[in-house]
């Protein structure tokens, strides 16, 4: 018998079918392990000794996997080719090993590019061992992420109340997205003319020429500054003698590109489809572990997460076919086209992302809307590649006055051949990068008449904002980070609310230039692009074998941890000021009467600074608390507490103004009511901006919370509104999440039920994970608990040992743990309750000796 393991039950059915019925195929689902997020599952001090830790659901499958091997001859371990992939074959073989049910078992790795019959078969006929370079540079990996995160994230939480977390990767990418917002806001922007001409030379249709030339001086981008230059040269430009000096046709062709990479196919389908990253990664994953066609499972495209641009002789030969069958020979180049990235840190182990097929045409299969459109994306894509080459015919012309002191040229393209093109084009589909301007035939020396001028003002534009397409590109051109992590960054970014997207692009919130600005101060070689693609060189070599894992995180471990240390020694106040400066563009902008952007507009006499709250970061005055005025970072004056009120208009019921004002925290609304000494506020719920608030939308928020009904076990009232951690239903003490705000006015009683319902559940007793019989009749059991596994026997709740497999446990051992624990005290409730009465009575004393006095 032979077990086979994979990730996925998806590709496990599909891979069972094709192997018949002496292999077992399981899924793993996944990683079954994990460093425990905690403090201290990786320790510099003991060599990097890792912890790792098999989750509840993971002892499950572990377990079925163990059980159908202690009845197998060989175990087959097919999990994904590429690094991490590796490194789930090798947590399966570490977790079995200490299960001690490999003897006599014969372990086997295989990879397969393609989930199709012939690949696996190939796959399964060349076995090999797990390749622990591989292994060495996912550890790594692994190592230096968790000690990034769990040492610098504490550090940003003591300095920066109300950051999130730090990450070896995140953080860079998100200096990325902020320094591009500073650049946009330094940028000013300055007027610039084109001046145009349509003309004629002869009886030749009229062209329009662009001025290149004025008063002797070859012209620039900004060199026409003003409406008066611009008008003196289209008057000059009809008053010259113009002349043809020169007409030269010039052949040229465009070559296509290569398949997808799992980053290039990230950018394009963000460009052409509007998928972000998540979105094409999961249906790529659909498309790779294969769709139900005639019955059958058929894996559509090679595996996605590859930085390798080629692909394999046999596919090629293939596309080469349906090329001329469906398109002619002319549109099959004589020899095939052969591709090497130009990417850094590209491995190139694996295919390009294409068709397992090239005969299994888009318009052939019947797909969901997201798959299908990915689908055919990757078949253009990888068949373009092959294609022959678009040729065009480019026109210049050259017009020039008399005295030589003034000259036009006019540019055209032609597409003599479209080649890869009547397929695809990168970009959006209705883009035409190309463009085809016919100039008419006209002779060098003849003379040429200006019929009609045109001067246009323009303005020169700051650089773009990122979007998701643009951001992964240049974390590639970078050299950071890894095309398969990509999407989990930047929803890490968005989650934490670093960033926010308007128009998908990325706008950096104040949160998370606050974070970016002391990174850049306190530890800036962590967020430096060069420092960040160095490490990716450095575990590049440990997976060639060339660098030991070890020595690469004690040389990082040195520096790193002696910087944390300096940190710590830091002042508030000189983080403070550092940040001030750093910042200064964002949140002191200068002033047109020139005036100290720094002054306080309210006392005008103390200094603004960035202060820091429970919710992060504002700026206040340097004479709080005589002085009382804040604002958000960014915000203008206006934006203020003390002057940014903005009236909404009144309410019908009370007669009383509400207003929409900008605090500390963020935007709120705000209502006095009559016979109450303090304002009712809101603030405004996640997804809604000010600009959206209306009077109707700030009544129903200052309503919350609503009754919806009382509970049918109890009677007591339900409730649903919105707190600080998002729309909620509430019963008793028992809170449950809303998905969005528009429920918390909708929901009705049988639904807020279920919902406080499944939050009971879900926070229930904990998960039994093994039965081990009876002792003295009482039954004893290996329980799922918050802090890990422990022995469940009568009240005593015994722990057990770390690095412990919970399935390892029998009874014998279980009473063991169970005896210490109760030696050592284990019915603690008891003690707790009578120690708690004891701490009672003396408060009682003391409050009333305190009353007597």
């Amino acid at each position: 018998m032979n077990v086979v393991v994979v990730e996925s039950p998806a590709k496990a059915k599909t891979i069972g079918k094709y192997l018949g019925k002496d292999y077992e195929v399981l899924a793993s689902y996944g990683h079954v392990r994990d460093l425990p997020p905690k403090d201290g599952s990786v320790r510099p001090d003991e060599d990097f000794a890792m912890d790792w830790e098999i989750d509840a659901q993971s002892v499950k499958r572990v377990k079925a996997i163990a059980d159908a091997v202690k009845d197998a001859d060989r175990l087959v371990l097919a999990t994904d080719p590429d690094r991490e992939g590796e490194a789930i074959s090798w947590h399966l073989l570490e977790a079995l090993t200490k299960r001690r049910v490999l003897k006599d078992v014969k372990v086997q790795r295989v990879a397969f590019n393609a989930i199709t019959k012939s690949a696996i078969l190939e796959a399964m006929s060349h076995p090999r061992a797990i390749d622990m370079e591989l292994v060495e540079a996912y550890l790594a990996r692994r190592a230096l992420d968790y000690l990034v995160g769990f040492t610098l994230s504490p550090v940003l939480w003591r300095k920066l109340p109300g950051a999130r977390s730090a990450g070896r990767v995140q953080s860079v990418a998100l200096r990325i997205i902020c320094d591009r917002e500073l650049e946009i806001e330094k940028f000013r922007a300055e007027e610039y003319w084109t001046v145009d001409a349509d003309l004629v030379s002869g009886s030749s249709s009229p062209f329009r020429a662009k001025l290149v030339k004025f008063e002797g001086n070859k012209l620039q981008k900004l060199s026409i500054k003003d409406r008066a230059m611009a008008t003196a040269a289209a008057e000059a430009i009809k008053a010259a003698s113009l002349s043809i000096t020169a007409v030269e046709a010039k052949p040229a062709k465009r070559n296509p590109l290569p398949p997808f990479t799992t980053s290039t196919l990230q950018q394009e389908a963000a460009r052409k489809l509007g998928f972000n990253a998540q979105r094409t990664m999961r249906t790529a994953q659909k498309l790779y572990e294969g769709v139900n066609i005639g019955g059958e499972t058929v894996g559509l495209i090679t595996y996605m997460r590859t930085d390798g641009v080629d692909m394999a002789p046999e596919a090629i030969t293939q596309v080469r076919d349906v090329i001329s069958a469906r398109y002619g020979s002319l549109y099959s180049p004589s020899s095939p086209r052969y591709y090497k990235s130009k990417q850094r840190n590209a491995q190139e182990a694996h295919e390009a992302i294409r068709p397992t097929s090239f005969s299994r045409a888009p318009e052939d299969l019947h797909l969901d809307e997201d798959q299908a459109r990915l689908y055919e994306l990757i078949w253009k894509r990888a068949v373009a590649s092959q294609m022959e080459s678009a040729r065009f015919e480019r026109t210049t012309i050259d017009i020039d006055s008399a005295d030589k002191k003034l000259a036009l040229r006019a540019t055209g393209s032609v597409l003599l051949f479209d080649g890869f093109l009547t397929l695809y084009q990168e970009g959006r589909d209705d883009e035409d990068e190309e463009g085809e301007t016919r100039l008419p035939k006209v002779e060098s020396g003849a003379s040429a008449e200006a019929r009609k001028t045109h001067a246009d003002q323009h303005f020169t534009q700051p650089p773009p904002r990122f979007t998701e397409a643009s951001l992964v590109k240049r974390l590639e051109e970078l050299g950071i980070g890894r095309p398969s992590t990509y999407a989990s960054t930047l929803t890490v970014l968005r989650d934490r609310e670093y960033v926010r997207m308007e128009k998908n692009r990325f706008i950096p919130e104040d949160k998370g230039r606050v974070v970016t600005a002391f990174l850049e101060n306190f530890f800036e070689r962590y967020v430096e692009y060069d420092f960040t693609a160095d490490l990716e060189d450095q575990l590049d070599k440990v997976s060639r074998g060339d660098l030991d894992w070890k020595k690469l995180l004690r040389d990082f471990w040195a520096n790193f941890s002696g910087d944390v240390e300096k940190i710590g020694e830091l002042r508030i106040g000189e983080v403070l000021e550092a940040l001030n400066e750093a910042l200064a563009p964002h949140i002191f902008p200068e002033k047109e009467d020139g005036t100290d952007p720094r002054l306080c507009p309210s006392c005008n006499e103390g200094r603004l600074s960035i202060r820091l709250g429970k919710f992060g970061a504002f700026l206040g005055c340097s004479n709080y608390p005589d002085c009382k005025f804040t604002r958000p970072l960014g915000a203008t004056e206006e934006g203020a507490t003390v002057e940014g009120d903005g009236e909404l208009g009144v309410d019908p019921e009370s007669g009383e103004p509400v207003y929409l004002k900008d605090g500390r925290f963020g935007p709120y609304l705000e209502i006095t009511l009559p016979g109450e000494e303090k304002p009712k506020r809101s603030s405004l719920p996640k997804g809604w901006s000010k600009e959206d608030i209306t009077l109707e939308k700030a009544l129903r928020l200052l309503s919350l919370p609503r009754e919806v009904g009382p509970h049918p076990e109890d009677g007591e009232m339900i409730e649903a509104g919105l707190g600080r951690y998002g729309p909620f239903v509430k019963h008793g003490k028992l809170y449950a999440n809303l998905p969005n705000i528009e429920e918390v006015f909708e929901i009705g009683l049988n639904r807020a039920v279920t919902v406080l319902a499944e939050k009971k559940a879900s926070r229930g007793a904990p998960q039994s994970l093994k039965d081990l019989g009876e002792h003295e009749g009482e039954p004893v059991r290996v329980m799922s608990g918050r802090y890990g596994p422990y022995i469940k026997y009568k009240k005593i709740n015994a722990t057990i040992p770390r690095g412990t497999d919970p399935e390892s446990i029998d009874l014998e051992t279980a009473m063991k743990l169970v005896a210490e624990k109760e030696a050592k005290g284990g019915k603690k409730p008891a003690r707790k309750k009578a120690s708690s009465a004891k701490k009672k009575a003396p408060a009682k004393k003391k409050a009333a000796a305190k009353k007597k006095a």
